[in-house]
């Protein structure tokens, strides 16, 4: 019976129950509409990316299409065009994930100065490119002089060539992409693993390498497109060889020059390729929407 007054002071005490505001569209609310400041450059930035390709379905002679399909010189520079790129990458990673963890993790004298570096083939004009190629590794550079006196190999105007000059140019792509994915991940993973008696080759493995493998493919797959468009460094350093430096910009080059409906049906096949592995990769690894 005593607590019956404090039960009603209690109920008369309690304030009403606070409205949540409601938000007005377009201000402040990501559900909202963005505001026309953003919206219309954004629009003209799609715009910009989205009209060339248009425009070169729009070109296309359809009629021809599949007789410049069956032709055996773009089957000769797709393949290698698909089978240098991938090799690049393969050497990308190789030596550019040892590169991007020292990177990321390791505090040593001269770091920034290895990451400038790594990064001038980015800014690097195509054509300067492939001339500090053929410097260092043409028949009569620093390196490929004493290479081709020692084992008669020479790296100008052959397929292997062409992957060093796809590596050369696609290499930051790699070291870039995953030295952001190293840095993103949480480094005490690797402690507690080296606590629990994992060696470090062994850490690295199990713990870091996964932690950071969508970084990790990310960077392949941008390398992988840059290499699979490579012009400028490849021409220079290799020339334009059928059948063993001639990719498919070099290709669609030349034929660009005699046969324009040609050049726009090489041009469709690369769109294609590089849209077709793109979407596929970002479906399965990438885990965007």
């Amino acid at each position: 019976m005593r607590r019956a007054p404090e039960q009603a002071s209690k109920q008369a005490t309690k304030q009403p129950p606070r409205r949540t505001p409601r938000r007005t569209p377009g201000r402040g609310d990501p559900l909202g509409r963005p505001p026309v400041l953003l919206l219309v450059p954004a629009m003209v930035a799609v715009a910009l990316l989205v009209l060339p390709l248009v425009a070169l379905l729009g070109a296309v002679d359809w009629r021809s299409l599949p007789e410049d399909l069956g032709s055996a010189p773009l089957r000769s520079a797709l393949w290698l065009s698909i089978t240098t790129s991938t090799a690049a990458m393969v050497v990308c990673l190789v030596l550019g994930l040892p590169v991007a963890w020292l990177l990321a993790r390791v505090d040593f004298p001269g770091r920034m100065l290895v990451r400038v570096l790594v990064t001038v083939p980015l800014v690097l004009p195509p054509v300067v490119a492939g001339i500090a190629l053929r410097t260092a590794f043409g028949r009569t550079g620093l390196l490929g002089e004493p290479l081709l006196a020692t084992t008669g190999f020479a790296f100008p105007y052959t397929a292997w060539g062409v992957v060093l000059a796809h590596v050369f140019v696609s290499m930051p792509f790699v070291v870039l992409a995953i030295e952001g994915a190293l840095r993103s991940a949480d480094p005490d993973y690797d402690a507690a693993a080296a606590t629990l008696g994992a060696s470090r080759l062994t850490t690295f493995r199990r713990v870091t390498v996964p932690l950071a493998l969508p970084g990790i493919v990310a960077g392949m797959v941008l390398g992988w497109a840059r290499s699979l468009g490579e012009f400028g460094a490849t021409i220079t350093f290799n020339g334009n060889y059928p059948g063993s430096t001639q990719t498919m910009p070099t290709l669609i080059y030349v034929t660009r020059q005699g046969d324009q409906d040609a050049a726009l049906a090489l041009s469709l096949v690369m769109l294609v390729v590089s849209v077709s592995v793109l979407l596929l990769l970002r479906d399965r690894w990438l885990g965007t929407p």
